[in-house]
């Protein structure tokens, strides 16, 4: 290859792997990948079902080039192209124009592509997504480059004369830099956005079903606390009737912590089995907070000492992970100490670091680890590798898990982690919640605090309607009803998280069979695309063809489920713009019929969050239980049918905790109400065979359709 700094173009050798998934792999890559940590199985089934699909470009326009340390790929783009994905990003959805440097970061507050979870994968509006499979940190250079060989010469502006000259001139390629001497690189076909998304997740094995008292509402109780405190707190929601399934053990549990042992507090928890069981018998969850770095003073350590990295995190050891003996001490202990008394699963705090500089803390690149990685590759891959070993070792007792995870990378739609981060900007976190459904990832916007009541309501409804409904109450101490002047309205959408729980369950079923994000931003709506206002002028024009403009982006409203459209409001707003994609569209509360198609401004009181549900819809809620049902309880369900078309849902029916859904043990109820020319209806729920336990009772229909 010459030396260094001269690049020599590689033969691209293209594969196709599953339907619609290209591959191609050459020269040496790293044998550690984020693929490799997760050992995903694709979903050939489904991926068969959607086809082959279609790419806007031939393979054979893919450049590739490399020398000993670094490969560079150079794709097409063409001039209005918006391209979307990058993992967990705060700061736009359309990376048109930016280039993206994708490093683990605990904080990315510029707009670099540094994040908790920077995933080598983007999707493009043209409909087809390119994915890079490395425990490398990846750069992108998405159109921010322009190489003497392109066809853009003629666009030369003159700054001083053309109002028209941009700092980051027109680009027609997306160039990737990998920094080892080979690359592993995917293409997967659409013809639509959202089916190369759902590709994606399936060639990485689906999205995965959590439990159903996953997606009822969390507490994270203070650090410190004991086990009657816990208890205590936890009561307080029952005597208040308000709905809570999860409760959330901060570092206090711990004999130590900062770095950790994973062992009780005998002092605070004398009798740790009792305490879970008994919170288990008042209808609550424990769930526990941990980090990777291992105390001296932990059992494990010394296992683990051999085990470890060359350099340590707040004086504690860094295992190697992808060491299968240093998984079996952490699995065991963790099965031993927590799984087998009936912890339900963990929130895997600090796997991302943090290099500010009055406050570094993370093991350095040059960090050597005894499988021969090295400290950029684990910390790039440090987060999905706690998130693996942690929801096998849940699997292995037939149970599902729900956590919580501070870093996370490609491949881990599949892993029963939602995201999370310190920051706090309420805008971002919405962002973040569309932006992470592009890449396989799952975002909560968390409540911790507020500035006023205001404050707390609007992230309240947001956090109600997200993928992980939870109050971290850890260093605050904050409630439900800490804001006494606006109690009742957090109570309604707490209970109304509790009715949703059959209609988002639903939606992540449809997550694990078929890919499709169970919350997802609006570019991926197939009615979305070629979208135009009343007066003719397009969504997506080049006037913010680098996402130079939030609003256009429509980065502040999503998709949660198939048929309802959220659109929060911020503290200090009093209205809003909306944008409801084609066709007819009711409000949630109101009934209101609204024409979709265009935007509508809105003005709702702080006792309502904008949500819209698409003409036809039947949403099934149940009742404002406690607490999720479990295995065997009955529930009855209402079906509440929005608008004057016909309309269809299917609804999920399992025990909700075990993987016996794996094996069969499932039902989808089909659910319908057809609609004649005369307006007469005939309503109908698919039965279930004699035998088989249904999670549903009795089926009542409620409808809205308001003129």
């Amino acid at each position: 290859m010459g030396n260094s700094n001269s690049h020599t173009s590689v033969h691209a050798d293209w594969k196709e792997v599953a339907p619609g998934v290209w591959k191609l792999r050459t020269g040496a890559p790293s044998e550690v990948t984020p693929a490799s940590i997760v050992s995903p199985a694709a979903n050939v089934e489904a991926l068969t079902q959607m086809g082959v699909g279609s790419l806007p470009f031939r393979l054979d326009e893919i450049g590739v080039r490399a020398d000993k340390v670094r490969t560079v790929v150079t794709l097409p783009l063409q001039r209005e192209e918006r391209l979307y994905g990058m993992g967990l990003q705060f700061m736009r959805m359309n990376h048109r124009g930016r280039t993206r440097f994708l490093r683990v970061n605990s904080d990315p507050k510029q707009d670099t592509g540094e994040t908790h979870a920077p995933v080598p994968w983007y999707v493009s509006d043209l409909g087809y997504g390119v994915f890079v499979n490395t425990s490398r940190i990846a750069t992108f250079y998405c159109g921010s480059s322009v190489r003497t060989d392109s066809n853009l010469h003629h666009e030369a502006k003159d700054r001083n004369r053309d109002s028209s000259w941009k700092a980051t001139p027109l680009s027609d390629t997306v160039e990737v830099v990998v920094p080892e001497p080979g690359v592993e690189l995917y293409v997967f076909a659409g013809p639509t956005m959202l089916e190369a998304v759902r590709r994606y997740n399936l060639f990485h094995g689906g999205g995965f079903l959590p439990p159903k008292w996953g997606l009822g509402f969390w507490h994270r109780v203070p650090k410190s606390y004991t086990a009657d405190e816990v208890l205590a707190e936890a009561l307080e929601f029952r005597s208040r009737g308000v709905p809570c399934d999860v409760i959330g053990l901060e570092p206090g549990w711990h004999s130590r912590s900062y770095p950790v042992t994973y062992e009780w507090d005998r002092d605070k928890f004398p009798d740790p089995e009792r305490f879970v069981r008994g919170m288990e018998e008042h209808g609550f969850r424990v769930n526990l907070w941990e980090h990777p770095y291992v105390s001296p003073d932990a059992e494990i350590y010394g296992p683990l000492k051999p085990l470890s990295g060359s350099h340590t995190v707040w004086h504690g050891l860094v295992p190697d992970y992808t060491l299968p003996e240093a998984r079996q001490i952490y699995t065991g202990q963790h099965q031993t100490e927590h799984v087998d008394i009936g912890v339900s699963g963990y929130k895997l705090d600090e796997c991302d670091g943090s290099e500010l500089t009055r406050n570094s803390w993370i093991f350095p690149q040059h960090a050597e680890f005894p499988s021969g990685c090295d400290g950029e590759q684990m910390r790039q891959v440090y987060g999905l590798s706690l998130q693996k070993m942690t929801a096998d070792l849940f699997r292995s007792a037939d149970r599902r898990t729900y956590g919580l995870a501070r870093a996370s990378n490609a491949c881990a739609s599949t892993l029963p982690y939602v995201l999370y981060s310190d920051l706090y900007d309420h805008r971002s976190f919405v962002r973040a919640m569309c932006n992470a459904s592009f890449s396989g990832l799952l975002w909560t916007p968390e409540v911790r605090k507020a500035d006023n009541a205001e404050d707390w309501v609007r992230r309240m409804q947001v956090v109600c309607l997200s993928p992980l409904a939870m109050l971290n109450a850890w260093a605050d101490g904050t409630k439900p009803w800490s804001f006494a002047e606006v109690e009742p309205i957090v109570t309604k959408y707490i209970r109304l998280r509790m009715r949703l729980i059959p209609y988002l369950y639903s939606a992540f079923a449809r997550y694990y069979e078929e890919g499709i994000p169970p919350v997802r931003a609006m570019p991926l709506e197939e009615a979305m695309a070629g979208g135009q206002e009343k007066d003719g002028s397009r969504l997506d024009s080049t006037e913010f063809a680098y996402g130079s403009a939030a609003e256009s982006e429509l980065d502040d409203q999503y998709m949660f489920g198939d048929s309802m459209l959220v659109a929060p409001l911020f503290a200090g707003q009093r209205s809003r713009r909306i944008y409801l994609p084609e066709g007819v569209w009711y409000d949630f509360d109101t009934g209101e019929r609204h024409e979709g198609g265009c935007y509508i401004e809105v003005s709702p009181g702080l006792e309502i969050i904008p949500v819209y549900v698409r003409d036809g819809s039947i949403l099934p809620l149940m009742p404002e239980l406690s607490h999720a049902p479990g295995p065997g309880e009955q529930v009855p369900i209402e079906l509440h049918h929005y608008g004057t078309a016909s309309g269809a849902c299917r609804l999920y029916d399992d025990d909700g905790v075990s993987f016996a859904y794996e094996q069969g043990e499932y039902r989808w109820r089909e659910v319908a109400l057809r609609v004649d020319q005369e307006g007469r209806s005939e309503a109908s729920v698919s039965p279930v065979e004699e035998g088989w336990s249904s999670a549903y009772s009795d089926f009542t229909w409620v409808f809205h359709h308001l003129e």
